[in-house]
């Protein structure tokens, strides 16, 4: 977090390079306005001579000098305006401005008759707006000028013109105003700055709370909405919008009621209720939860969006992380008597006299070990959590030789298969994972398919502007039962009769390790699998 410099404004930070000083526009708005004061003045100044002559104590002593002085000021004050314009030179130009009012006041102070006129009064407004503009800068050095100034030419009034000597005490009182207005410029300028940099702080301090305060909702897990008192979104996040769905793209900001009308209903009436349920799903994953943002919940609320499937995904885990160290500690336990009684079995075979109705046993025998085996190597594997390797490689080649090497093994014509492809991407993926995820989603295909020619269909495509990549298993089957697709990807959950249950759950972890997403799409025939990974 920056930190603002205490023994000067930061706006001074060139004050060592005068010539090239880049002062903020502040600065220059004031010198603007100074000298429009200081036109006003010499206009003024005119039209009273002009208007009531030797009526008034104007010019009384030299009236032409006076005239002369004063359009000469008046012409200076309109050639200040093109030099403020170009923005060069503040200090300069400050100093050169306040030491021309100065000589001209005193000039039209004498051709008015001295100080009993009253022009010299006129230069403490001078020295006000000086010690200001300057932020009490050079203020006491003005001041000093300018008593040097009247006290000069009263002395060359009393030396050349006979003025009266008792005048010095006017004088005197007029150079001490000088100095009284100067010093309260001074500290006038000074409370201002420490309000400047007060302010400064302030803002640099709301910049980087607004900056916090956007990054804390951006990378949370739960979506957040900020709904003012009218019902309109004033902020969301990501996690939002994927709940909710985008917000339309020529609108910043949106009616909850048009955006999410299911979630406009339970705003209000989170906000019509006494005492209301501060957690309330309105669909069937998604619960919201009301936080009002005063004391009040008419002047709006922060909703936070859970996703109930996530939670529930953290209480599986949960669930699994426990059941797992059990599991894992038994699968080891099995697979030695397991090997055992494989080891038997092919020993038995080998007998030279056996009958038909014993090579039977032996063979249910050994398909039954194999079963058990794979389901420990499932196990086994589910708890070991192996990590990605991502490497890019192009997806189509993959799955041709995919197909070829699914068709080898387990003895089946390619043509049940067929690649539609709507793109050639790039994907980045672990190699052996997604061979993983392939087997685990072909041979269920296949289990239930048809087994005619294009039975299996993989189709790829792209999503999400060409940043995703979409890969589906569909096939020709009877489909998923509604009733089991909510349990799909439960561990240990199956329908076929010599399966694990493991399958399609491994296949999801498999495709989250890799930052990718497995899903069951409904369809009206069949049944379809989607992943979508990353583009290269």
């Amino acid at each position: 977090m920056s930190s603002v410099e205490t023994e000067r404004p930061a706006q001074w930070e060139t004050e060592a390079a005068v010539g090239a000083a880049d002062y903020p526009e502040p600065f220059w708005r004031s010198l603007f306005l100074f000298n429009v004061y200081r036109l006003i003045v010499g206009l003024l100044l005119l039209l009273v001579v002009a208007i009531w002559g030797n009526n008034v104590l104007f010019g009384s002593h030299d009236l032409t000098l006076f005239v002369v002085t004063d359009v000469a000021y008046v012409l200076f004050a309109i050639t200040c305006f093109v030099l403020i314009s170009a923005r060069r030179q503040f200090n300069l130009q400050l100093m050169m401005q306040v030491a021309a009012d100065i000589g001209f006041i005193v000039i039209l102070l004498f051709a008015s008759g001295g100080i009993s006129s009253g022009l010299g009064l006129l230069l403490l407004s001078t020295l006000a707006g000086a010690g200001l503009i300057s932020r009490g800068r050079l203020t006491l050095f003005f001041a000093a000028l300018a008593a040097i100034a009247v006290l000069l030419e009263h002395t060359f009034e009393v030396l050349g013109l006979d003025a009266p000597v008792a005048q010095y005490a006017q004088a005197g009182l007029l150079s001490a105003a000088y100095f009284a207005i100067a010093w309260l410029a001074h500290t006038l300028a000074k409370h201002t700055v420490a309000s400047e940099q007060l302010a400064a702080q302030r803002e640099i301090d709301l910049a980087n709370m607004e900056q916090v305060n956007q990054l804390v909702i951006r990378d949370m897990q739960d979506g957040v909405l900020v709904v003012d008192e009218h019902g309109v979104i004033r902020q969301l996040n990501e996690r939002a919008e994927r709940l909710l769905g985008p917000l339309p793209s020529e609108r910043s900001e949106a009616p909850l009621d048009e955006y999410a009308p299911a979630l406009a209903a339970r705003f209000e009436e989170w906000r019509g209720q006494a005492d209301p349920a501060t957690l309330a799903p309105f669909s069937s994953n998604v619960s919201a939860r009301f936080v009002p943002i005063g004391r009040s919940r008419r002047v709006g609320a922060v909703i936070f969006l859970e996703d109930q499937t996530r939670i529930q995904a953290q209480a599986r885990q949960l669930k699994l992380a426990a059941m797992g160290r059990l599991t894992a500690n038994i699968a080891h336990e099995i697979r030695n008597p397991l090997g055992a009684v494989s080891h038997a079995a092919e020993l038995l075979q080998e007998e030279p006299a056996i009958n038909e109705t014993t090579q039977r046993l032996i063979a249910i025998i050994n398909e039954n070990a194999q079963r058990l085996d794979r389901m420990m190597n499932d196990v086994l594997r589910l708890n070991r959590g192996e990590r990605a390797h991502r490497e890019r490689f192009k997806l189509v080649d993959f799955l041709k030789t995919f197909v070829e090497e699914f068709a080898q093994i387990e003895r089946i014509d390619p043509g049940v298969f067929a690649i539609e492809l709507g793109a050639d991407p790039e994907v980045l993926f672990d190699r052996s994972h997604l061979n993983q995820v392939m087997w685990n989603l072909c041979r269920n295909a296949l289990r239930h398919c048809g087994q005619r020619p294009a039975s299996i269909r993989i189709r790829v495509a792209m999503a999400r502007f060409g940043s995703v990549v979409k890969l589906d298993v569909v096939d020709d089957g009877p489909g998923v039962a509604p009733e089991a697709r909510s349990r799909l990807f439960e561990p240990f959950f199956t329908t076929a009769a010599g399966g694990t249950g493991l399958g399609l759950y491994i296949a999801r972890e498999v495709c989250e390790a890799n930052g990718a997403t497995l899903d069951y799409v409904e369809t009206s025939a069949g049944a379809q699998f989607t992943v979508l990974c990353r583009a290269a």
